[in-house]
Parts: structure tokens; sequence; C-alpha cells
């Protein structure tokens, strides 16, 4: 039997990338699924994922629009009869300086990134008070916790993402649930293909990858292992954290003593 046998998982941004690698992952474990996203899904993983637990369901919907998200958790909890698992994928990047990140491009990155985590959340918890259980994952990152260089609005809205997380696991601790995030370094989906596949973004891409400790990008998967183990009762005495999944990332800073010591 699987670790997520008989239970339910609501993941958004489920149709590429960190979405689709949990969506693959929890039905592995036995999790029925309901996927959100503004597009269909593309690649195996969630054609996988559906194969081993079929009863799943696929909603089209913008984590920016209210009343669409009310009726979504409101399907799945009459399809399916519950939401034990709510992973907050949906994201999209973006950035520059604050003087010249434009409001309309700071707002829409702010509303994906940071509110699209409130609006959803804010739909699936009364669902889950109702059950006295819960588990939420929200997808954060690195640039969550230190800077990067023109990142003003990613890096604003995934800080707050970490904030809001430690903040609903005080809020919901005594009510059964437990609330984290995953803090990912640079991992290799569509989105980050997007970015670093851009003509003026190349020369760094080397830069940033030698900027992790382990000497590469991370995979999908490796950042729905660590959600899965968040949502799993192996964790059940983890809430509030913001879980670096990164390589090494924000470790520090390697400079040639390495080489020094017969270390590279």
């Amino acid at each position: 039997m699987g670790r997520f046998e008989g239970k339910v998982a609501l993941i958004t941004g489920a149709a590429s990338g960190i979405g689709a690698a949990c969506a693959l992952r929890f039905a592995e474990e036995g999790a029925a699924l309901a996927g959100l996203d503004l597009q269909d899904p593309v690649g195996d993983d969630w054609k996988r994922a559906v194969e081993l637990a079929p009863e799943s369901c696929f909603e089209l919907a913008d984590v920016r629009e209210d009343a669409r998200l009310a009726e979504v958790v409101a399907a799945v909890r009459e399809r399916l009869g519950r939401i034990d698992v709510l992973v907050n994928s949906a994201g999209v990047a973006g950035g520059g300086a604050v003087h010249q990140a434009t409001p309309e491009d700071w707002d829409f990155v702010l509303d994906v990134n940071l509110k699209g985590t409130y609006l959803t959340s804010h739909h699936v918890l009364p669902v889950m008070l109702e059950q006295q259980s819960g588990n939420i994952v929200n997808i954060a990152s690195v640039e969550g916790l230190e800077g990067f260089a023109g990142g003003s609005s990613y890096n604003a809205s995934k800080g707050g993402v970490v904030l809001l997380t430690r903040n609903m696991a005080i809020d919901y601790g005594r009510k059964g649930i437990r609330v984290n995030a995953v803090c990912p370094g640079f991992i290799d989906t569509p989105m980050f293909r997007t970015v670093f596949d851009m003509e003026a973004v190349k020369s760094i891409r080397e830069e940033i990858r030698e900027a992790h400790q382990l000497g590469r990008f991370g995979k999908p998967v490796e950042i729905a292992n660590a959600v899965l183990f968040l949502a799993s009762d192996e964790a059940s005495f983890v809430t509030g954290v913001a879980l670096p999944v990164d390589g090494g990332y924000t470790a520090g800073h390697r400079f040639s003593i390495t080489k020094l010591m017969g270390l590279e």
C-alpha cells in the first residue's frame, strides 16, 4: 500500500514541470489527484499519473480567479470526497530592477505566485478544517530566502510565500493542518528553459549552475520527492519550515580554496 492510499491531492500548476512531477509521485504512492492549470497537461508525467490513479481529474483554471477556484474546489470535493493535500505549485517567472519593472508586470508576478497561493489555500482550508486534518506544501524558491540580481518581483513574491507559509503553520497547527514550503534551487523545467534559453541570459547559465555546490541544476522529481515527504506522515512533526532543495545553492560560497584542498 502506498503512503497516500485513500487520500486526495490537489496540485496547482500540474500541467508541467514541478507540479506534474508532484502529481506523478503522489499517484505512485496511491493518491487520487486533482490537477489545476491554465493549460492542458504536457509531457508524460500527468499521463502516467492518471494511469496510476484513473479516478483523478484535471481542471483548467487561473489561480488568480477567486470565483473559479471556489468552483474547482467544490467540484473536486464532490467528485473525490475530500482534499488531504494541497500543493501550491503554480508560478511564473519575472523580474527586472525596481525602476524597470512596470506596475503591470509587478502585479502579474505577485498575483500568480503569492496571491494565487493565498487564494487556493483560502478555498481549500475550510475543507481541511472540517476534516480536522490536511497538509499544504507551497512551492517557494531559494529566491524567497536570499536576493538574486534583477529579480525584484519574483524575489518579493517568493519571500511572501515563505512568510505566508509560516503564518499559516501558526494559525492552523492546532487544527491538525501542517503547512510547509519547499524552496527549490534552479530546476530544469519548461519555465526554466524559457528564461535561460534567452540570448541575454545564456552567458550566465553556467555561472548559476556552478553556484550549486553539486555542480548541476535540479530535476523536477527531486523537488517532488521533498514535497511528498513534507506531506507524508514521516514529517508529522514538521510544520512552518522553508526547506531548501537546491543542490547547496544557499549553503554558502565556494572559492578556489577547494582546489587547494584537492576537492575539485
